[in-house]
């Protein structure tokens, strides 16, 4: 079953919106640098931060009630998303349209940087309900017609696993359109985490490379709008893409570690070309995980290899653009990926030089241009929850 995209919204280090995201992406320049924002003693560690302070973020999308960043950057992207799709005023009224709207939400971190900037003095400050679910429930703080809200924090593929929800609640026929994406902020807790585990690399990380240390964090939000191709219809719009497929496998294998042989992203991968009634040799681009730690790189290097074989599609990773941007990352990579298959590129992994030792694998670098009609996202989570899905062009007939 094929489901309309309608709609974008996007917020990361490389600014706000697709347009901002295109000339960065083509002009080969990273958010990765110094922090801003956020007050740490790792200052040194290099992160992508969204270009806007909090309260900046409050003024764009007019909510002065919102607290936490993840959920500032989520409305952001969210108020996006339904601008693009013709939807905005449709989810401020309870029953004030014809269509049931569902909003699916991935997070992890949740209110974590407002918990810890109140701590220890917790009780004195009134913050209470800082979980992920709190969380989405700020973001949309004001908007009533949404029939279903939910939240799925699966780690680093929660935005990618919203995305499969929201595809699923249109194909049962519990939703006509379906506001799907996820957010994190950067947070001490979050960038102390990832440095406990030893895969913060120093330097601007670089994917698939033999000499790769690590991965970069970033943040930010994106939320893709998926519809009934009913719906599409009736409202006589015009998609900006289609979901095709999408799988979802675990690895298990290891808390925080991918398996060698990348046995959970090979099955994911594998369920989304089936689903999308494809073979592999139909993938014109994969956007890869690729975090640019040691374990990650090679294990979804084999992945692929047991899926396309010798005959692989060109693949790269957007993390050198964006950072880690952990529970977002399969929405903001997959509005990337949408973005490049429509103006036709193929976007360089930056930062690579050297192939890893004994792989022969070789990410695309340079922006190549060309035409995409079916692209594949991967999004891979601790705990080996991983995700694939896959989206094609064309067009739904009026």
């Amino acid at each position: 079953m094929r489901v309309p995209v309608t709609g974008l919204g996007i917020i990361s280090g490389l600014g706000r919106g697709p347009r901002a995201s295109v000339e960065r992406l083509l002009s080969e320049r990273t958010a990765v640098g110094r922090m801003r924002f956020l007050q740490s003693v790792h200052s040194d560690i290099p992160v992508a931060e969204v270009p806007y302070s909090d309260d900046e973020l409050k003024e764009i999308c007019s909510a002065e009630d919102i607290r936490l960043r993840t959920a500032l950057m989520g409305r952001v992207a969210l108020d996006d998303a339904l601008e693009d799709a013709g939807l905005r005023e449709d989810v401020r009224i309870a029953g004030g349209n014809n269509k049931r709207i569902a909003l699916v939400f991935g997070t992890t971190v949740g209110g974590m940087d407002l918990y810890e900037r109140s701590y220890p003095d917790f009780e004195d400050t009134g913050v209470s309900s800082l979980d992920c679910g709190s969380c989405t429930e700020q973001m949309i703080g004001g908007l009533s017609g949404f029939d279903v809200v939910t939240t799925i924090s699966t780690a680093c593929s929660s935005a990618l696993n919203a995305i499969i929800a929201g595809a699923r609640l249109i194909r049962d026929g519990r939703a006509d359109i379906a506001v799907c994406g996820g957010g994190e902020c950067l947070s001490r807790y979050h960038l102390n985490g990832f440095n406990s585990l030893m895969i913060l690399d120093d330097k601007p990380c670089r994917p698939f490379d033999d000499t790769r240390a690590g991965l970069n964090l970033g943040e930010g939000a994106g939320f893709l709008v998926l519809e009934s191709e009913e719906s599409v219809r009736s409202r006589g719009i015009s998609p900006v893409a289609f979901l095709e497929g999408y799988g979802n496998a675990c690895d298990a294998f290891h808390q925080t570690a991918s398996s060698p042989g990348g046995d959970g992203a090979y099955l994911a991968m594998k369920q989304a070309l089936e689903s999308a009634g494809l073979v592999p040799s139909d993938i014109d681009y994969v956007n890869a995980h690729g975090t640019g730690t040691p374990n990650n790189d090679p294990s979804e290097t084999n992945a692929a290899r047991r899926l396309f074989g010798d005959a692989m599609p060109p693949m790269s990773s957007t993390k050198g653009f964006t950072g880690h941007t952990t529970s977002a990352s399969g929405s903001i990579e997959s509005i990337i990926s949408i973005l490049a298959m429509n103006e036709g590129f193929i976007p360089t992994n930056l930062n690579f030089a050297k192939p890893m030792e004994g792989s022969g694998f070789i990410p695309s670098t340079g922006n190549v241009k060309g035409s995409l009609k079916h692209v594949m996202v991967n999004a891979f989570g601790f705990g080996g929850n991983d995700s694939s899905v896959v989206f094609g062009s064309g067009e739904v007939v009026l």
